[in-house]
């Protein structure tokens, strides 16, 4: 059973800086693609950064150049340092991560969020 424990989220003012953390437990032979999304009220859920196992990494507009996503593969963990945030990065900020097994599946999944607020 996978699991994806989301870390950092919180209150915080305009220009101020965040750190998310996510770690994946249990028997998983790679994870191909972890990242972030985030949902705001009444909005869907958007991209915001993911990285691939090769080190590749993509970000929405809006967030680049504040934004860095980066991870530990050995450690299955990835995280989101936010810097120069704004009102409108307000949002529940989910984990994402694409598994491989060792029966050869494959599973998408998800963490359980954490809020970010940014107070103008």
């Amino acid at each position: 059973q996978v699991q994806l424990v989301e870390s950092g989220g919180g209150l915080v003012q305009a220009g101020g800086s965040l750190r998310l953390s996510c770690a994946a437990s249990g028997t998983i032979l790679r994870i191909n693609v972890m990242g972030w999304y985030r949902q705001a009220p009444g909005k869907q859920r958007e991209l915001v950064a993911l990285t691939t196992s090769g080190g590749s990494t993509n970000y929405a507009d809006s967030v680049k150049g504040r934004f860095t996503i980066s991870r530990d593969n050995a450690k299955n963990t990835v995280s989101l340092q936010m810097n120069s945030l704004k009102p409108e990065d307000t949002a529940v900020y989910y984990c994402n991560a694409l598994i491989s097994y060792y029966n050869g599946g494959r599973s998408d999944h998800w963490g359980q969020g954490t809020q970010v607020t940014v107070s103008s």
